[in-house]
């Protein structure tokens, strides 16, 4: 039976990314905050492989897409911060 949702770590591992606990805290942590202007596929950090994957995913999956959005929640400036930039 599959799972409703794949977990933060499984989208790390499709995108060739280390999908351990430390290493995902290490890649919030290196590519926060990313700007609320910038599609995450859009996002200078991606290589055009990953970028292409995000985008397919957020367009044909409703079940990745959940995952991809939480992502791109992750990787936001929390509301009382102010934007980079």
């Amino acid at each position: 039976m599959e799972k409703l949702f794949p977990r933060f770590s499984e989208l790390f591992a499709q995108l060739g990314l280390s999908s351990t606990p430390a290493d995902i805290q290490k890649f919030l942590t290196q590519h926060s905050p990313l700007a609320f202007n910038i599609r995450l596929q859009d996002a200078a950090f991606w290589t055009p492989a990953q970028a292409s994957l995000l985008q397919e995913l957020l367009q044909e999956d409703a079940n990745w897409a959940e995952v991809v959005d939480q992502l791109s929640l992750a990787l936001r400036p929390e509301p009382d911060e102010p934007e980079p930039g």
